[in-house]
C-alpha cells in the first residue's frame, strides 16, 4: 500500500500538471479499456492507453497548437506535447557509458534510506503478486530480495543507479493479469536489446507527461489496493488499536513523504520510514496491550460494541469494557 500511494505526489506533482486535459482523457480510456475490451486487448490496457495518449497529443499539437504548462523539470514554459527532436539526433545503435564505482562514507550514508526502501517496496510487491495470482510465494521471499540485492550491487557497480522490480511492473500484471514469468523473460531480453537503441530511448523519453499522468494515476492506485485486497481477504482487523494505531502511522508516514534526520547525511523518509514505524511499532504495541487485544478474533472470541473502530474501551450497559472479551 506504502509503495503505490507514495507515489501519488509524483503524478499529481509532476504528470498530471504537464497536459490535466490529457492526463484525464487517458485515464478514462485506461479504464474503459481495462474495463470493457475483451481479451487479448483488455489485456494490453496499458499499452493502448499509451499509444492513445501519444496520438492524441500528438493531434492536439496540430489542431490547437502549443500548450503553456510545467514541464517535467517544473518550469512553465509554452511547448508542445510530444517533442521529437531528439529522436532525429538519436544514434540507432550505441553502448551506455560505465563508470568505475567510487566509495565514499558520506554518499553510502545517504544511500542507505535507498536500500532500505527498496527492501521494503521489493518485499510488498512479492506480496502483491502473491495476492494476484493466489500463489504462496513467502518461500520465494529471501530469492526475490538476493536477486534485487544483486542487480542493485550490479548496476551500481558500473555506474548505473539501484534497481528493484518497480511499482509500474506490479501495476501492469494487475492491469492485464498476465502472470507468466516467461513473458518476463521475454521482456528483459527486449530491454536489454532496446537499451542499445538509443533513438527508441529517446521515443521513450519523448512520450508526454500528461500521457504517464493519465496511466499512473490508475497504475499506482491500483497498487496501493492491492495491499488493501491483502488486509481484507487475510481478516486484518481494524477495530484492534494494536493493527489500527502502528498501520495508520506508518501510512501517513509513507504517503506524506515525511522525513526524520540523523546528523548531516542520514534521512530516512516515506516509504523506507513508513516502513519501519509500521514493523517497530505493531511489535511494540504488541508487547504493551493487554491479552484481550493481542489475541485475534476467532471463533470463540466477539467484539463488543458493533463494528466501529475502537481505540480504547467500549461504553455498554455493562459498564466499560475493553474492546474484546470472551462470550458470556
Amino acid at each position: 500500500m506504502l509503495i503505490g500511494f507514495n507515489l501519488a505526489p509524483v503524478v499529481a506533482g509532476v504528470y498530471w500538471p504537464q497536459d490535466p486535459g490529457v492526463a484525464f482523457t487517458v485515464m478514462v480510456f485506461t479504464i474503459v479499456a481495462a474495463v470493457a475490451f475483451r481479451g487479448f486487448w483488455s489485456r494490453i490496457a496499458i499499452f493502448l492507453a499509451l499509444i492513445f495518449g501519444f496520438v492524441l497529443s500528438y493531434v492536439l499539437d496540430k489542431i490547437v497548437g502549443e500548450i503553456t504548462a510545467p514541464t517535467g523539470a517544473g518550469d512553465v514554459t509554452t511547448h508542445f506535447r510530444v517533442d521529437l527532436s531528439g529522436v532525429s539526433d538519436a544514434a540507432w545503435f550505441g553502448f551506455p557509458t560505465l563508470h568505475a564505482p567510487e566509495f565514499q562514507l558520506n554518499y553510502l550514508l545517504l544511500a542507505l534510506p535507498g536500500v532500505i526502501a527498496l527492501i521494503a517496496e521489493n518485499t510488498g510487491h512479492v506480496r502483491a503478486v502473491a495476492e494476484m495470482t493466489g500463489d504462496d510465494l513467502d518461500p520465494y521471499m529471501g530469492r526475490a530480495l538476493l536477486a534485487d540485492g544483486l542487480g542493485t550491487a550490479l548496476s551500481s557497480s558500473i555506474g548505473g543507479s539501484p534497481t528493484t522490480t518497480y511499482a509500474e511492473n506490479i501495476g501492469v500484471m494487475a492491469a492485464t493479469r498476465v502472470y507468466s514469468t516467461a513473458a518476463y523473460y521475454v521482456a528483459a531480453v527486449v530491454a536489454i536489446l532496446l537499451g542499445l537503441v538509443p533513438k527508441f530511448g529517446a521515443v521513450v523519453s519523448a512520450t508526454p507527461g500528461g500521457v504517464l499522468g493519465g496511466i499512473t494515476v490508475v497504475l499506482y492506485g491500483m497498487i496501493g489496493l492491492l495491499g488493501a485486497k491483502i488486509w481484507i481477504e487475510n481478516k486484518v482487523n481494524f477495530a484492534n488499536p494494536v493493527n489500527l494505531v502502528p498501520i495508520a502511522a506508518g501510512i501517513i508516514i509513507g504517503v506524506g513523504g515525511v522525513a526524520m534526520s540523523f546528523g548531516d547525511d542520514f534521512v530516512l523518509s516515506g516509504i523506507a520510514l513508513g516502513s519501519i514505524v509500521a514493523i517497530v511499532a505493531y511489535h511494540l504495541a504488541r508487547l504493551l496491550a493487554p491479552r484481550e487485544l493481542r489475541e485475534p478474533l476467532i471463533e470463540d472470541r466477539s467484539y463488543v460494541g458493533g463494528t466501529s473502530i475502537s481505540t480504547g474501551t467500549v461504553v455498554t450497559p455493562e459498564g466499560e469494557l475493553p474492546p474484546f472479551r470472551d462470550p458470556d
